[in-house]
This record gives structure tokens, C-alpha cells and sequence, in this order.
């Protein structure tokens, strides 16, 4: 019986995004009480616009003594090993027609949960932040950013 609840919690905590199932359980609520913050995992390359996921051989570094015995840790192991990255589902998405810096925002003030919602507290991701054009008009309005359309939708 416990290893039958076990299998249910871990197909719960893949599973998130409109239902659709993520290749690898993953908590974020579990790895920030670890002391993890954003940053620690998601890198934020040149020229500063998308916010990557973690490479599996980062993940490794913790994981290569924690859980091992975990049939998650062991697909992420297996990843790893071959090179391969995590075909992990995107919770949101912009149009193609929207310019978005992960990097200007942070700089000025935007907290990750403004966007992305109170990650930090869960242990499935769920889109909890509408992204539109209104939302974001307000927020620039609340932080008084610019709001003109060549703001963000610029040709780049």
C-alpha cells in the first residue's frame, strides 16, 4: 500500500500545467526549503530576455548522493548521463510579437512570484498569473515603467 501511495504522490507532483504531464516530478516548495533560491537553478544568459532551465548535470551535483533510490532522480540521472536535457513542459508562454527581459525586470523590482505566482510555495506549477496586455499595463503603471507599445513590442 505505501508504495502504491507514493507512485500517486509522484504522478501528483508531474503532473501541473493544464494536465499535461511533466517528464520529472519536480517541487519547488521541496528544494527552497533546501535553501534554493531562483537564481541558484535558473540562469539568466546574454542577452538577458529568458530565464533557462537548470542543466541536469546541476541538478547531479546535489543528486548524485540525495534520493538516489528515487525513480525521479533516476530518469534525471539517466538524462544526464546521455546529454540529453529534460523535455520539461513551459507553464507560460508569450507571443512571439511580445519583447520580455527576465534581466530588466529584476533590475527593476519585479519579484519572480509577480509573474510566476507563489512558486516558491508549491509543488506542482500551475499557470496562477494571467499574461496579457492588460495585466501588464498595470503592473508598469503600478512601478511606473514605460507603457508605450514600443516598450514591449518592439522590433528586436
Amino acid at each position: 500500500m505505501k508504495t502504491g501511495l507514493l507512485g500517486v504522490a509522484a504522478l501528483l507532483l508531474a503532473v501541473g500545467v493544464n494536465g499535461q504531464q511533466q517528464p520529472v516530478a519536480y517541487s519547488h516548495k521541496t528544494h527552497v526549503a533546501q535553501g534554493l533560491q531562483c537564481g541558484s537553478c535558473h540562469k539568466n544568459p546574454e542577452p538577458g530576455e529568458l530565464m533557462g532551465f537548470p542543466a541536469e548535470s546541476l541538478c547531479m551535483g546535489c543528486h548524485r548522493a540525495v534520493k538516489t533510490d528515487s525513480a525521479e532522480i533516476q530518469k534525471l540521472a539517466a538524462a544526464a548521463k546521455e546529454k540529453k536535457p529534460v523535455p520539461w513542459v513551459r507553464v507560460y508562454h508569450l507571443p512571439g510579437y511580445v519583447y520580455f527581459s527576465h534581466r530588466v525586470h529584476g533590475e527593476g523590482g519585479v519579484t519572480c512570484e509577480r509573474c510566476h505566482g507563489a512558486v516558491r510555495e508549491r509543488d506542482v506549477l500551475t499557470r496562477e498569473v494571467e499574461h496579457n496586455m492588460k495585466s501588464c499595463m498595470a503592473c508598469h503603471a503600478e512601478m511606473k515603467a514605460p507603457n508605450e507599445c514600443g516598450s514591449c513590442h518592439e522590433e528586436r
